[in-house]
């Protein structure tokens, strides 16, 4: 490894753009939103401001995280060798990448009508603060669902230039969804939390964990068929819920015996749900606009 490489693969790790999954997942649900937004022709600016946006701040949104856990991803067996955990980077240094991030972010949404850049500014203040919730609730994946959700009613400010009540049932199925991904991905790092005293919902939820995460993956189905009652959605979207229900069915047997690598791959799985409904989308509008 050059000089270069050994110099800047540290904040690739920072940022986590050596595991994309977390930039896959905040994607999926932006875009689906988008194209309902836009009726399956969102405009070619939204659309690249809105892909380069989950980029940078999920890249900003891990900095802070791990700024935040500094004292903590050391006796945490899977993020023990993230740079803070291990001294190849400072806290100082992760600031500045969230803060540098955040402003390019700022930037492109500047690009963007008024509506949008000022609910803008909730969305950094939540990327900004999620990090800290596990230090004061039991519930941090919820307020991560809100952080990675925030991008729904934006689609629609910029889309439209109005943030309709489709966009908070969106956003409502995004913190159902989020909240059960990420308690499987909590439920890994569950003996860690009780020893750090970290807090979460898969540390709530206890022996309950996989029955509440059954009724959140069903309450997801239900608020997403209220979205296609309401949108009047061809079978099409339909069959894509039923991948996803097929797909959260398999979670649950992964996650059964909850042995933390099953549960990581639980978690990973949800990068399919978020594609096969967005793949739904596009195929119905794509027919729809034929139809026209």
């Amino acid at each position: 490894m050059s000089k270069v490489q050994q110099r800047i693969m540290p904040y690739i790790q920072l940022m986590r753009l050596d595991r994309p999954i977390g930039i896959l997942l905040l994607l999926w649900p932006t875009l689906s939103a988008l194209w309902i937004a836009a009726e399956g022709m969102p405009d070619l600016t939204v659309l690249i401001v809105f892909i380069l946006g989950v980029i940078l701040m999920r890249s900003a949104g891990c900095a802070i995280n791990d700024f935040a856990d500094r004292e903590i991803d050391g006796s945490v067996w899977r993020t023990q060798n993230r740079p803070l955990a291990t001294g190849e980077l400072t806290a100082r240094q992760a600031v500045y990448v969230f803060i540098g991030m955040a402003l390019v972010a700022f930037i492109l949404v500047s690009l963007l009508n008024s509506l949008t850049i000022w609910l803008s500014l909730g969305g950094v203040f939540l990327a900004a603060t999620y990090p800290f919730m596990k230090r004061y609730t039991y519930f941090p994946q919820i307020y991560l669902g809100m952080a990675f959700g925030w991008a729904i009613p934006m689609t629609f400010a910029a889309q439209t230039n109005t943030v309709p009540v489709m966009a908070w049932l969106l956003f409502l199925a995004n913190i159902i969804w989020t909240t059960m991904y990420d308690t499987f991905y909590a439920m890994a790092d569950r003996e860690d939390d009780l020893l750090a005293g970290v807090k979460s919902t898969a540390v709530l939820f206890g022996d309950d964990d996989l029955i509440i995460q059954g009724i959140m993956q069903v309450a997801y189905i239900v608020v997403m068929v209220l979205v296609g009652l309401q949108l009047e959605m061809s079978f099409i979207f339909y069959l894509g819920l039923c991948l996803a229900s097929a797909l959260f069915v398999y979670q649950q047997f992964l996650a059964k015996d909850r042995q933390p690598q099953r549960c990581l791959q639980a978690f990973l799985n949800n990068n399919w749900v978020g594609l096969i409904i967005f793949i739904s989308l596009v195929i119905h509008y794509s027919i729809v606009s034929v139809g026209k």
